[in-house]
């Protein structure tokens, strides 16, 4: 028969296998903060338990127990850690809940608030809020509050209701001060904008390329759209969506030379393209577009880089989303952007094409 210590170091043994052998003993010993709220740990030594992520000293695998909330751990008896504090929401969780209560206010509001009165309503000096605030955000409070009252313009402008009014609805406090963006806003005028791109001239044309088929429209300010596809009339298709009321005309040889040039750039990207862009989007997506052009052919970057070079760390959704919302194939090289492990992710117009356009710029 065994004796006790036998016995003893039997049943250590299986406590020690039955932990190692746990998916979860490898996120504490990698301190996975992604992994905190899905389960805690308790030390059979220090009567605490922890999260994931503790940076105390780390247990050996013999006196730890996994629970599923901090309810099990403590009626086994532990007591939170007061280091690692499991029971409360962790930093950047707090600070995206009080971000976003500063969000709330500032779409809520009749009023244009400023820096002054966010950071006393949050709470927290000037300084650290703005930081807070665009880390979380991805844009400083000026620029939120400016892209907000830009979305409350389009918003009222789709309602029966005057562009003044529709422009005093949405905060400015003056004609002047709207009119002087509001091309970059709406992309046009106000009045076009209501009018769902009345009295806009639009061109376009479509062209053939080694990716399919290509149309090229601009509007009097630059290129508007380049949009990829196999089937020429879904692509005209798209662009009457885009402007249900302008005014669209068919190439004239003149423009299907823009046309050519623009081709000749999908096969050859090291010529460049040289051509005025029309850039409609929020301020957001045009530091994301402004990030993109900025990527060298024949590279690519993942979404958390764009992120970081923004000065939004945080904002990796995000930065997917404005990829996604762009509406100038290759002249704003979305393409360029994938995953941080270098695999592919979607594109608008087909990871297919997205890996041709890469393999182009790697042979020019």
């Amino acid at each position: 028969m065994m004796n006790e210590t036998t016995m003893n170091q039997s049943a250590k043994n299986t406590q020690v296998n039955a932990v190692q052998n746990d998916s979860r003993w490898a996120k504490i010993q990698a301190r996975d903060i992604s992994a905190d709220g899905t389960f805690y740990y308790s030390v059979s030594t220090t009567g605490i338990y922890c999260k994931p992520s503790c940076g105390a000293r780390q247990p050996r695998p013999e006196h730890v127990a996994f629970y599923a909330s901090c309810a099990e751990a403590e009626l086994a008896g532990f007591r939170a850690c007061k280091r690692c504090k499991p029971g409360q929401p962790d930093l950047a969780q707090s600070h995206a809940l009080l971000i976003a209560e500063s969000c709330r206010l500032i779409e809520s509001s009749d009023e244009n608030l400023n820096l002054e009165v966010l950071a006393e309503k949050s709470g927290l000096s000037l300084y650290h809020f703005h930081r807070i605030f665009k880390s979380v955000t991805g844009l400083t409070p000026k620029a939120y509050s400016a892209a907000n009252r830009a979305k409350k313009v389009r918003d009222v402008l789709g309602k029966n209701i005057s562009v003044t009014d529709a422009i005093f609805e949405a905060g400015y406090n003056a004609n002047s001060r709207f009119y002087e963006k509001s091309t970059q806003v709406l992309g046009m005028t106000p009045t076009s904008y209501k009018t769902g791109g009345a009295n806009v001239t639009i061109k376009f044309a479509i062209g053939e390329c080694s990716l399919g088929e290509v149309l090229v429209a601009s509007s009097e300010r630059g290129v508007c759209a380049i949009f990829l596809g196999d089937d020429a009339t879904q692509l005209v298709n798209d662009l009457q969506d885009a402007f249900p009321r302008a005014e669209l005309i068919g190439a004239d040889r003149d423009y299907e030379a823009l046309v050519a040039k623009v081709v000749c750039f999908v096969e050859m990207p090291a010529l460049g393209l040289g051509l005025p862009l029309d850039i409609k989007g929020t301020a957001f997506q045009q530091r994301v577009w402004q990030a993109l052009q900025k990527i060298p052919a024949g590279l690519t970057v993942s979404y958390s880089d764009i992120a970081e070079r923004i000065g939004a760390p945080k904002s990796v959704r995000a930065v997917a989303s404005a990829c996604a919302a762009n509406t100038l194939a290759v002249a704003i090289p979305c393409h360029r952007v994938v995953r941080i492990d270098g695999s592919l992710s979607g594109y608008r117009w087909g990871v297919e094409r997205k890996c041709a356009l890469l393999d182009l710029e790697k042979k020019s």
